[in-house]
């Protein structure tokens, strides 16, 4: 990596603000910035997912130090705070964007709100250079114990699972651990790949965000705060039940994921 790509990818933006108090206090405290590579990569990784639970703020283009705030986040405002800490850190990342199919969103997303959200929402991972190679980050989307209470709810669960903010070969071991490896959570739900991009910024500036006009204003003032209090109910509930999982959409399965 040249001196011009380090200073890029470890660069702020107004979306990677970790130049904010709050975001520079919480990096001293942690103490990331003094670690090895590998354990500085682990514990920002580990606080993002499990730290900031998993749930739905008021867009996916917020600067880290507002996800930081709500203490909680979706795959695109999760890789916004991801990639500000990791820079905050002296780790070079970048932003890679996506949409998904929307079948993985239903069960954390219901009723009348799912019917009308499109059939491919953005989406994000953060690639983090590790050992002189990138390596994908995008298990972090899902807080331990939300995971967790999805493998209870779907105990008997075996193959491929689609649903309530998950798409994986298997629900019961996903790869979410910071190991030194590609994580994921939702990537078997990607139906178009983006590419990679310097910043969030970047992206959301050619590709915008996943709601506009008066669906975005219901979305932030009600429809958010319900999913919110869905997400939290299921995290809430242990115990297996039987529920039928939604189905990738015919494009998604002729072969339009990356």
């Amino acid at each position: 990596m040249t001196t011009e790509d380090l200073a890029r990818l470890t660069a702020p933006s107004r979306l990677l603000d970790f130049g904010h108090p709050d975001i520079g206090r919480l990096v001293a405290e942690r103490g990331w910035s003094r670690l090895p590579l590998f354990e500085r990569i682990g514990a920002v990784y580990a606080f993002v997912r499990d730290d900031i639970r998993f749930g739905y703020n008021a867009s996916d283009d917020l600067p880290a130090s507002d996800v930081l705030a709500d203490g909680i986040g979706q795959c695109n405002t999760k890789s916004t705070l991801l990639m500000a800490l990791l820079r905050a850190a002296g780790v070079p990342c970048r932003f890679h964007g996506f949409t998904i199919d929307k079948a993985l969103q239903k069960g954390a997303v219901t009723g009348l709100w799912y019917r009308l959200a499109p059939r491919s929402i953005i989406h994000s991972w953060v690639e983090v250079s590790f050992e002189g190679r990138w390596v994908n980050l995008e298990g972090f989307i899902l807080d331990k114990p939300y995971l967790s209470a999805l493998q209870q709810r779907f105990i008997d669960q075996s193959g491929p699972f689609c649903g309530f903010g998950a798409a994986t070969p298997d629900l019961h071991t996903p790869p979410v651990d910071w190991v030194g490896e590609d994580t994921y959570i939702q990537r078997d739900g990607i139906n178009h790949d983006f590419g990679l991009y310097n910043t969030p910024d970047d992206f959301y500036a050619r590709h915008g965000t996943n709601l506009r006009g008066p669906k975005r204003w219901l979305y932030v003032n009600l429809v958010r705060h319900l999913m919110n209090r869905n997400v939290e109910s299921i995290r809430a509930r242990t115990g297996g039940q039987r529920t039928a999982l939604p189905m990738l959409s015919e494009e998604h399965a002729a072969g339009t994921k990356r």
